[in-house]
């Protein structure tokens, strides 16, 4: 058996490095080649480190946030004010039920709600639960505003008094509820709202309104969310579902319907609109119009397929929700109104809109949808989600108006997040 040769020690060395060199390139060249197709990447990284924001959770780093769970909406602290500001109104009982009662709704749905923060420290946002529309006039029952200024400026000399939040922030960070014809504005006539304006003391702080125009306006000029009027969401339950309603009437409206409209200062109520809509259709068959509400009102937009939503003093008018809420078309009149949670709602898919100016042809529009789209329009209208967004529950719901609320808030609180300041960098909150 032939003996086999010797390997020098130089030789065997000479191999290994040879081994190790060659698996020292393949290893060079596959990151080279992975590199190079992730360069622009690896470049952004170079040339702008990530900065991550020590105000989030951690999770949040890693983890995108799920909108419909509780954990992606704010943390609020509610102000726990003396009876006198909120809870000594409730002994109207109509404080917690008329159109302007969001108020109550959403201080009554925040002190259930998961994300309530007891520490003021780790609040997102402060709510001052002041109930202004609770002071009916024993005159005509409405709701007298001549106390909301003053009441609600008690109520921020109070807490700005006894906590460091309010200063802390210049009121950026707080909430508080205008639900009424012009919002903070505290007045049923426009030109009366216009001339007092947004009090001094709110322009900073965030105000829940239903008023909203798409155009400039006085009572608008604050930070806001747009939130509907206010119906009980019992509505829901007093009657069938939407698809099983029987909807024999053509168009329906009962309401405040001037033959000849008040003429107050110089202001014309409606604009004249429902006016004019009485003069051209009293007599129609077709639309049942009925001056006066009464028990049935609601009884008759469930049998409606169209609901007529005329502006009153105001654009808005809590027909809107009551329309959805029963599943009758609402037929919107009144010019450049903004609508509140457009991107859940949807209202250009559930609702007409008709120029104030193009009542008198009203029928001929609705002949004309009634015989193309009025189906598709219908099926739009009857989805849950969309009357659930129009309604304050007791406690919150996901996805009803207070959960819509929380979420417009959740947006604005990251959008500051990322606003710059004018040294560079992010803004510190609300600060």
């Amino acid at each position: 058996m032939a003996r086999r040769a010797q390997v020098p020690h130089h030789t065997h060395k000479a191999l290994s490095l040879k081994k190790h060199y060659k698996w020292l390139l393949w290893f060079s060249l596959s990151v080279y080649l992975f590199l190079s197709t992730t360069s622009s990447y690896s470049s952004f990284l170079f040339l702008h480190p990530l900065r991550l924001n020590s105000n989030l959770p951690a999770r949040a780093l890693i983890e995108p946030k799920n909108p419909s769970s509780h954990s992606s909406l704010p943390k609020v602290y509610v102000y726990e004010l003396p009876s006198r500001f909120n809870t000594d109104w409730l002994a109207n009982e109509r404080c917690g039920t008329h159109l302007f009662a969001a108020e109550v709704a959403i201080h009554e749905a925040l002190l259930q709600y998961a994300g309530r923060s007891l520490d003021p420290e780790e609040a997102d946002f402060f709510f001052l639960p002041v109930y202004v529309s609770c002071n009916f006039s024993t005159v005509n029952g409405f709701p007298d505003l001549h106390h909301a200024r003053p009441l609600l400026a008690a109520a921020i000399e109070l807490v700005a008094g006894e906590f460091p939040f309010w200063n802390r922030s210049r009121g950026r960070d707080h909430v508080l509820v205008a639900s009424h014809d012009y919002g903070a504005c505290f007045h049923a006539m426009e030109d009366v709202a216009i001339a007092d304006g947004i009090p001094e003391f709110m322009k900073n702080s965030i105000i829940l309104q239903t008023f909203g125009l798409r155009r400039p306006h006085t009572c608008q000029e604050a930070e806001h969310v747009l939130i509907p009027p206010y119906v009980p969401p019992s509505i829901e339950d007093e009657w069938p579902l939407p698809e099983m309603s029987t909807r024999d009437n053509f168009v329906f409206f009962r309401g405040k319907m001037e033959v000849h409209p008040k003429n107050v200062s110089g202001r014309f109520y409606s604009k004249r609109v429902r006016t004019e809509i009485l003069r051209k259709y009293g007599g129609n068959p077709r639309f049942r119009l009925e001056r006066k509400r009464s028990g049935d009102y609601r009884r008759e937009m469930a049998r409606s397929v169209f609901c007529l939503c005329p502006l009153g003093w105001a654009p808005w008018s809590p027909r809107l929700v009551e329309a959805v809420a029963l599943g009758c078309v609402p037929v919107i009149v009144a010019d450049d109104i903004r609508l509140p949670f457009t991107e859940t709602v949807g209202w250009p898919e559930i609702s007409l809109t008709v120029a104030e100016a193009e009542v008198n042809r009203l029928e001929e529009i609705l002949d004309r949808v009634a015989a193309t789209n009025l189906s598709t329009i219908q099926r739009n209208l009857w989805e849950p989600a969309r009357r659930r967004a129009l309604l304050f529950r007791r406690p919150m719901a996901e996805g009803d108006a207070t959960w819509h609320v929380l979420r417009a808030l959740e947006g604005m609180r990251l959008r500051q997040l990322r606003r710059p300041r004018d040294g560079g960098g992010e803004t510190d909150r609300w600060r």
